[in-house]
């Protein structure tokens, strides 16, 4: 394989689709967001994405079947009078700045050649201050900014870059004459997600007024919880054990002198 490649399953007829990116990445924010959106409106396989820029290994499921890294596309038939949507999740970014954007691109041109005229990623962002916003947006178009503030994200500091395929996505997108949105919650990034995902999916289902039940992630975000509180005890307990190992040696460099 010497370039990305895009193998379609089926060719539906979509009604004004928007196309929904979450990859790996912060906190892994925006592949939970979007394999949340992929179970909960059973959307359906559309198209898989191979490259040569993914990580140069295969994954193998329980029954020892192997695979290589791939980018998977869903759709979804909108029977209200909203848009039909595209999902987009994978396994994996390309690993290198050339593979982002040749793969960045090939995702494009795939969303132009299904009618997409609105391309929105999601992900994360690790913020200096706790009083940083919990969801920013940005957009190559004022007017769709504007929606993404209305349904509840706030504006991104100035000069915050925004690397990866979310804001490749957003730079990339208007030059195919298509208008592009980031949504990015904020996360501490060390652990999966899901409450940052929850928040970024409650500006999404605002913004393009779908009817999602956001609280099956609850469970989720419980079993994070857990896990944080683990580790701060184990923490604490190794803290514990260094303040008596300091204070066994300086007892014992005492009775030495």
């Amino acid at each position: 394989m010497e370039e990305t490649i895009i193998n379609e399953f089926e060719s539906p007829e979509l009604k004004d689709p928007v196309l929904i990116e979450g990859f790996p990445g912060l906190g892994e924010v925006g592949r939970i967001a979007v394999q949340f959106l992929v179970k909960k409106l059973k959307a359906k396989k559309l198209a898989e994405l191979y490259s040569p820029h993914f990580p140069h290994y295969v994954l193998v499921d329980d029954n020892g079947v192997a695979r290589l890294l791939s980018g998977q596309f869903f759709f979804w038939k909108n029977e209200g009078n909203g848009p039909d949507i595209i999902l987009l999740t994978g396994d994996s970014q390309a690993q290198t700045i050339d593979g982002q954007y040749e793969v960045t691109d090939k995702i494009i041109e795939f969303a132009k050649s299904k009618g997409v005229k609105l391309a929105i990623s999601l992900g994360g962002y690790r913020a200096e201050s706790e009083g940083s916003p919990e969801v920013i947006a940005i957009s190559s178009s004022p007017s769709i900014l504007e929606l993404a503030y209305k349904a509840g994200a706030k504006a991104s500091p100035e000069g915050n870059p925004v690397v990866g395929m979310a804001g490749l996505l957003v730079g990339l997108a208007k030059f195919k004459g298509i208008d592009a949105l980031c949504i990015l919650a904020k996360t501490k990034g060390y652990l999966p997600d899901p409450e940052a995902s929850k928040r970024s999916l409650r500006v999404l289902i605002n913004l393009l007024k779908l009817q999602v039940d956001l609280s099956d992630l609850d469970q989720e975000i419980e079993k994070v919880k857990e896990i944080m509180e683990k580790l701060k005890m184990l923490n604490e307990r190794k803290d514990r054990f260094i303040e008596s190992l300091k204070r066994s040696e300086k007892e014992r460099m005492t009775y030495i002198s």
